[in-house]
């Protein structure tokens, strides 16, 4: 066959092939890039393709969001590829193992994490339709598997608020309502999460089943599509420093061999970009960040538009931004990624297998113990990265102490965990426990420490060894309860200890909690243990059940005793035994809070502890009876002045009346000061002394010096507190910026002493003068009620788990 007759036969074959698929606008009956498609639409085209080609397209639902919207993914390849998809997955999973002879290339992309930054999920179905047609050579070689939308809800609540809102046919004047969402825009997830976040934490249901794709393809490549500001160029790989330490130089080097292909589409249309910028590689809970730590090469693509973009904008250049437009910049870099990958497969093969095969680490196991629930909590964590881990009862093990930040030594006399580096997930591992990660760039886009030993707050060791496993037997759990009995105690240092107590609340069990600690038949209590009386609960028959359903569902020890009257300490009828009150919670929402913030306090109530809230939002909060409820959160925000004084002394006479109030970041500045309650901002001591003025292109590393990029520091903690109640000594606290406040008289719960230093992370040499000497939580007693101050975040992104305590203390042990 003549190479011309060939070539004939492949163009009529890929124009009748075009020709019996649909295009996204021929199917969706309007131009794409003209309207906005809704979720249900660009799922019902992704099903058109694969029955319309199910030789070349598999589709799969893999879960559905928290408002029931499906996610898919579309496998694409050629129809042998097709047919043989689970022995490619297979072999190329042997690669992961240092093993395997796969020769395809495996080529993620994702689609629309953020909702508002709509325009991928038009440019995938552009993309998935071009390569089945005109690009369909790409993929003799390659599976592509494409999520066209991560985050469904997201996505449609933008696309609603835009074609309700919008002009017809569209406004390109900026200043129309339509490029101006509200408070609660489309960018993230029904629980307000900001789902490129969650990749490592997996707090989102979202991010939970798709990892469990993820982890069954383990991709050569992945992509996450993005938009940025509407005034602002294309920006593609390669990223700029910081690179975390362990990233290869493949990893670095085929981000340039990308990025120059793209560059030379965008180059032939006059397009403009950027690489090496703004977009770095250091936090592991990135769309780009996570899939390098598991071999892949991870990228970021950001156009230009967002939800300010809508079908068309005025930019600051005074041209005419267009979806149209944006829908051509990620076409192409999605088809360029393809292309690349599937002339370098063999190339990606072989580092990919190198990745698993070549680890060589400075640790080679860490090792942890501390509160049962919260080793099992991070159990639960690394069984959704498939991370394997191990027991351990007994042993004495050397190197550094993350408590001391030094080399030392730690003993486990059971109730240990080891995780090794030496397994498949080990630079995923390296990169999750590191004690401080390597900054080769203080200018990041995001925290830079999140060690989860200092998260999950167990007591860890790195160990430069290899520390094997041992067995261990789980210890019986006694949740018998019997009618009979005078009471039964149970202990209280974990998140779990209050989901029980919230689940016996919602009951309408009555608990009691012991404010001092006591000991009772050759036992010591702590303060905060529950106390749960049988004459409490006289009026309950069915008590003795409830407390034993409750006690299993939830595997809480129950200690039954006969008496109330201790061996030392205080008697269950003291004055120092409180009854719990039952909460009723009001949280603000709405302008002026923050929606990442609200969503993290509501996600903590509905997904975590299980109970209920009332969301008042601040158009008309301020108009509610408070009387109903007797706490008030106020999420951290900027709250300008949004009580005026005669509102904020209402809010203060319904505190002195027993009301309590959680005030959170920038909550606090809203109700401090002379007019609000007893806190105080921290004032700095102005520096007299003049220096030199700085470069203009240096200002932005000078101003970092007053900067908190997200930084680990060791706080002290007055255990005596009820907001402490629960913890030891000290707490690792995340801290996420400079803001400070004085100590309080008798309240301060926890706190940073003078000359603190992060122990992980970077702080700014001015910003570290801050935070010297400062408040962590706090609480101020005000008439009957109470006020409680949290200026660090114990919810942040929902992954910090030893905060969470604090959170939960604030609302039933602090009375």
């Amino acid at each position: 066959m003549t190479r011309f007759l060939f070539s004939l036969i492949l163009l009529l074959s890929l124009t009748l092939t075009a020709q019996q698929l649909k295009s996204p606008s021929e199917f969706l009956g309007y131009e794409l890039g003209s309207e906005f498609t809704r979720h249900y639409e660009v799922v019902d085209y992704y099903e058109y393709l694969a029955k319309a080609a199910p030789d070349r397209v598999k589709l799969t639902v893999y879960g559905q969001t928290n408002e029931r919207r499906p996610l898919i993914v579309a496998y694409v390849s050629s129809a042998q590829n097709i047919s043989n998809l689970e022995d490619i997955r297979l072999e190329h999973l042997k690669e992961t193992k240092g093993e395997g002879t796969s020769e395809k290339a495996i080529v993620w992309l994702s689609y629309n994490v953020h909702g508002n930054e709509s325009v991928s999920t038009e440019a995938s179905m552009k993309t998935i339709y071009e390569l089945l047609t005109s690009k369909s050579s790409y993929l003799e070689n390659t599976v592509v598997i494409m999520d066209p939308c991560i985050n469904p809800d997201g996505r449609d609540r933008y696309s609603n608020w835009y074609n309700q809102y919008k002009n017809t046919p569209n406004q390109v004047d900026p200043n129309s309502k339509e490029h101006n969402e509200g408070w609660w825009g489309g960018r993230s997830n029904h629980y307000m999460f900001d789902l490129n976040r969650d990749w490592a934490w997996l707090t989102q249901v979202e991010s939970q089943q798709r990892l469990k794709m993820y982890n069954q393809w383990m991709p050569h490549v992945h992509v996450d599509f993005h938009e940025q500001g509407v005034n602002n160029p294309y920006y593609f790989a390669p990223a700029t420093e910081p690179y975390h330490e362990l990233i290869t130089d493949f990893q670095r080097d085929f981000q340039v061999t990308l990025g120059r292909n793209h560059a030379k589409y965008f180059d032939a249309n006059g397009w403009f970009y950027f690489t090496k910028e703004v977009f770095d590689l250091l936090y592991p809970s990135y769309g780009d960040t996570y899939p390098i730590y598991n071999g892949a090469i991870g990228m970021t693509y950001e156009q230009g538009g967002g939800g300010r973009a809508g079908l068309g904008i005025i930019t600051g250049n005074g041209d005419t931004l267009t979806l149209k437009d944006r829908i051509d910049h990620h076409y192409t870099t999605g088809i360029s990624t393809v292309e690349v990958s599937s002339k370098n497969a063999a190339k990606l093969n072989e580092e990919f297998k190198k990745f698993y095969k070549n680890q060589n680490f400075k640790y080679k196991s860490y090792v942890l113990k501390g509160n049962e629930d919260k080793l099992k909590s991070l159990k639960t964590l690394l069984e959704k990265h498939q991370i394997q881990y191990g027991d351990l009862t007994s042993g004495s093990y050397k190197g550094h102490e993350y408590a001391t930040g030094k080399s030392g030594s730690m003993s486990v006399n059971g109730n240990g965990l080891v995780i090794s580096t030496n397994q498949p997930k080990g630079t995923l591992v390296t990169v999750l426990f590191e004690p401080n990660a390597k900054l080769s760039d203080s200018l990041t886009y995001d925290i830079t420490a999140w060690s989860l030993p200092y998260a999950y707050g167990l007591e860890a060791l790195a160990s430069p060894t290899l520390v094997s496993p041992q067995n261990a037997t789980e210890s019986a759990i006694s949740t018998t309860a019997d009618k009979n009995t005078y009471a039964y105690l149970a202990d209280w240092n974990s998140v779990e200890d209050a989901k029980f107590l919230a689940a016996l609340i919602k009951e309408g069990v009555r608990v009691r909690k012991a404010n001092l600690p006591f000991k009772m038949d050759g036992k010591s209590f702590e303060r905060g243990t529950l106390i749960i009386t049988k004459s409490d609960n006289e009026n309950r028959t069915d008590f003795a059940k409830i407390l034993q359903t409750t006690a299993e569902k939830f595997q809480k020890n129950l200690t039954p005793v006969t008496t109330g009257f201790v061996d030392s300490g205080k008697d269950f009828g003291s004055s120092y035994v409180q009854m719990i009150t039952k909460p009723k919670i009001a949280v603000l929402s709405g302008e002026p809070t923050s929606t990442l913030r609200f969503g993290e306090i509501w996600h903590f109530f509905e997904q975590q502890l299980h109970y209920p809230i009332t969301v008042l939002d601040g158009d008309y909060a301020k108009r509610v009876d408070l009387g109903e409820y007797n706490i008030l959160i106020l999420p951290d925000g900027r709250y300008g002045n949004y009580f005026n004084e005669s509102e904020l002394a209402d809010l203060k006479d319904w505190v002195r009346q027993g009301g309590k109030i959680i005030a959170m970041g920038g909550a606090i500045d809203a109700i401090d000061g002379e007019k609000g309650f007893g806190i105080q901002k921290k004032e700095m001591e102005k520096d007299s002394g003049k220096t030199d003025p700085k470069p203009y292109e240096d200002w932005e590393r000078e101003s970092i010096k007053s900067a908190i990029t997200g930084a680990i520091f060791k706080a002290k903690v007055d255990n005596t507190n009820p907001l402490a109640y629960g913890y030891g000594k000290d707490y690792f606290t995340l801290k996420l910026g400079s803001a400070s406040f004085d100590y309080l008289k008798g309240g301060s719960a926890v706190y940073l002493e003078k000359d603190a230093k992060p122990f992980s992370g970077f702080a700014g040499s001015e910003a570290q003068k801050q935070v010297s000497g400062t408040l962590v939580y706090g609480t101020e007693g005000f008439g009957r009620g109470q006020v409680i101050y949290m200026v660090d975040n114990p919810l942040f992104r929902g992954f910090w788990e030893n905060g969470k305590l604090f959170f939960a203390n604030a609302l039933f042990m602090v009375e």
